[in-house]
């Protein structure tokens, strides 16, 4: 296994030389017709994946679910589908996308624990095509937890922790500085209905939001994301806090397969969710990560849970008004809302500790009216102005109970 792990180390190595040498100017594209997962036998799978160039990568696996991973300098996924891709028994899901910019990746979900006997990758002298050829064995889970866990690479970890400088008080003249995160992206669609698309449609919701705040003056707009990229939920509370955020906002339209779900929902933390659906919605919404290979560990130590507790004391009832002023001003304007609009579950972005952080579920495509309303641009800038509304609202309670706590 370790001459394995080596030598797909050095071909990425190699390749990565290769593609710089002959300096590639387009990305590498699929080729559905030589692409195919396939089951060998009861215990065995293959893979080919035909592509239009080589390009570098790197494979390995992953617990918590079982799941191989391979990513890519980024690749072109245009014309595959999962259905055509997946003819397996063994392999129970595959997705791929982006993940970050410039770079792509594939997951597969394993049935049993399964590890990677054979990679290779061909490439066509006259044509440049090449093509990945893959071969998995079922292992013990001992043997699989043996070899599992991400490979160490400056190009795809996030950097080392850095010591922050002192937090500064807030300026209460300065513009309040939200930042937007739009749901899913890249490998992670999020929910999906006909020709609609969460993570798109909710990044065009996240622009428009921005426009809309930015233009009313007094607040200052960042994006998580402003393209089809994959954000893990650690990075998105990592990227709010390096922007130095007042508030975070994670947008949303999902869809639930069990009841009636419709109207726009505004979710706050809790440890313990509200009810069975906010419970199946935090689930949905970290299940992203896991596919995408991301593991998220709670490795806080007791004197960090110690502080943290201290800093959510301040920060917990300024986000509970927050969402209850985000429901009063989008009932107002906005609409229409769920009949529980105000809910609590422990998604994983809003766990920063000092910074008042919520969800919005704007409406959710499981609902034909929700659909309907989600895809209308004028009904999008009204719930946008019902969201500034909510905002500007927040702030001045805000600052006004500040003030009184100072005295």
């Amino acid at each position: 296994m370790y001459r394995f792990l080596v030598g797909v180390v050095a071909l990425w190595t190699s390749l990565w030389s290769f593609v710089a040498a002959e300096e590639f100017g387009a990305l590498a594209r699929v080729l559905p017709q030589d692409s195919l997962i396939l089951d060998e036998g009861r215990r065995s799978v293959s893979m080919t994946l035909g592509m239009s160039q080589a390009v570098p990568y790197r494979v390995f696996t992953l617990q918590d679910p079982a799941r191989l991973v391979i990513d890519f300098r980024e690749v072109d996924w245009t014309g595959l589908s999962s259905e055509q891709l997946l003819q397996s028994e063994q392999i129970t899901q595959v997705q791929f996308g982006t993940y970050v910019p410039g770079w792509s990746r594939m997951v597969l979900e394993l049935a049993e624990p399964m590890a990677v006997e054979q990679v290779d990758m061909s490439i066509d002298a006259v044509t440049s095509n090449a093509w990945l050829q893959l071969r998995l064995e079922q292992v013990s889970e001992e043997k699989f937890a043996e070899t599992a866990g991400a490979p160490r690479d400056p190009r795809w970890d996030l950097p080392d922790a850095q010591e922050l400088p002192d937090v500064q008080p807030r300026d209460d003249q300065a513009p309040l500085h939200v930042v937007l995160d739009a749901g899913h992206g890249g490998i992670d669609p999020g929910a999906e209905v006909g020709h609609v698309v969460e993570k798109h449609l909710m990044l065009r919701f996240a622009r428009e939001l921005r426009d809309v705040l930015v233009r009313s003056g007094g607040f200052r707009v960042t994006l998580i994301r402003d393209g089809d990229h994959f954000v893990s939920l650690e990075s998105r509370v990592t990227l709010a806090h390096r922007a130095g955020a007042d508030v975070f906002l994670s947008l949303h339209a999902d869809s639930l397969s069990e009841g009636l779900a419709h109207g726009a929902t505004v979710y706050f933390l809790s440890e313990d969710a509200s009810d069975l659906a906010s419970a199946k919605l935090a689930e949905r919404h970290d299940r992203g990560d896991l596919l995408a290979g991301v593991d998220l560990s709670d490795a806080d130590d007791q004197v960090t849970d110690v502080l943290l507790d201290l800093a959510r004391q301040e920060t917990r009832p300024r986000t509970q008004a927050l969402a209850q002023a985000l429901v009063t001003a989008m009932a107002q304007t906005g609409g229409p809302m769920n009949r529980r609009p105000l809910r609590s579950a422990g998604f994983s972005v809003l766990k920063a500790a000092d910074i008042p952080s919520v969800l919005i579920e704007i409406g959710f495509l499981s609902s034909p009216r929700d659909v309907k309303n989600l895809t209308d641009p004028a009904w999008r800038a009204k719930m946008a102005g019902a969201i500034r509304n909510g905002l500007a609202a927040w702030r001045e309670a805000d600052i006004a109970r500040r003030e009184l706590v100072r005295q």
